[in-house]
This record gives structure tokens, sequence and C-alpha cells, in this order.
């Protein structure tokens, strides 16, 4: 497998364009699509660099045109794009940003709709950390002790959920954090945005 077909290989499995991987590469479109074409064989050790960053795999892949084994490279699974909707607190509500801060891949087994970005340590518990990308499938409601997206008023959180008879409790997975209680016409401010199905951590 020569060096083109194996960054064309690469970038489709990860649901990449050639403008978003040049974007990445800090090259345009063109340049990717020549690559792709085999039109360029030899490429600067400081792309090879970033493919093998981006693609994390050893650069050497991308010297050797002849390698065609490369069994112990992981596959990566097929990916969607989902909406990230600005940020959600985590900790002391913060005003939700309902506009569109851009989109981030998914898995496609992973059913989500929407993600959302961390911010606080309420969560760190459930090794949910402050800046994690957490994904979201939309519903009205969730299971006792189930991780949401909790809208209060016009302000997002996330936390566990704890429904019984007229009242919703919302407990942090930080010990350090009171959980929050509602009852009687506090019900109405509270809505639940949908249930938290998955996250990529920052953390290193």
């Amino acid at each position: 497998m020569n060096i083109g077909s194996l960054i064309k290989k690469l970038r489709t499995e990860r649901n990449l364009s050639q403008e978003e991987l040049g974007s990445m590469l800090g090259v345009q479109r063109a340049a990717v699509q020549k690559w792709e074409c085999g039109t360029v064989k030899n490429l600067k050790r400081e792309t090879l660099k970033k493919l093998s960053e981006i693609f994390e795999i050893p650069s050497s892949y991308f010297i050797d045109e002849n390698y065609t084994n490369y069994s112990n490279v992981i596959s990566f699974p097929k990916m969607n794009r989902i909406p990230l909707v600005g940020t959600i607190a985590c900790g002391t509500p913060i005003l939700a940003n309902e506009n569109l801060d851009g989109e981030v891949t998914v898995p496609e087994d992973i059913n989500a709709d929407f993600a959302l970005r961390c911010k606080g340590d309420s969560m760190i518990d459930a090794r949910i950390h402050n800046g994690d990308i957490v994904y979201i499938r939309q519903q009205p409601t969730v299971e006792n002790g189930e991780i949401a997206a909790v809208l209060i008023d016009e302000e997002a959180t996330l936390k566990r959920v704890y429904i019984s008879d007229n009242t919703i409790t919302l407990v942090a997975c930080n010990s350090k954090y009171q959980p929050f209680v509602y009852t009687g016409e506090q019900l109405n401010q509270i809505h639940i945005l949908g249930k938290a199905v998955g996250f990529t951590s920052t953390i290193i």
C-alpha cells in the first residue's frame, strides 16, 4: 500500500474530509488530494510527524511505501458528527449557551444527538473532568441514578438524577457538593435535556 492509499484509508476511517485533514496539517485540500492520487510521493518530515500524531501510528508507516501489512494498527470505528452545544456546568450552574460551538465526531455505535463541554469538578468521581466532552442522547427522562444534562430555567448542569414522588434530586459525583432538591412548583424549572451516554476525556 503506497503513502497516498494509506492516507486515504486512515482519513476515511476517521470520517475526515480532505479539507478537514488539510486544515489539521496546515495545508490546502489540493495537497491532500495530490498525496492520495499519488502525484506527490515524498512528504516533508514535519508533515509525516503530524500525520503520525493525527492517526496515532508510527511515522514509519508513511515512509515505507512498500509496507502492506499494518495489522497491528487499530482500525477506528466509523464516526458520526454531532453538534457541540455551548458549555455545561459541572458544579455551580452557568448560563447555558444554546449557540453551536462547532461539531465533534463520535463513534457511530454511540447513540448521541449532541455533545456538551463540561466545566467544573462536581463530576470527577464519575471520571468526568473539567473540559471533557460528554455525549448526550436527547430524552425527557432518565432512570434513577443515571447521569443527565438538566436544564434549570435557562441554566444547564450535569448531575445524577433521582426522581421520587414530587421530588427531583440532582446529585454531584463529588462529595464536597451538596445535592440540589426540587419540589412542588420548583419542578416547573427542571427539564431533562438527555442522558449522558459517553464522554471523551481531556486528561492525559
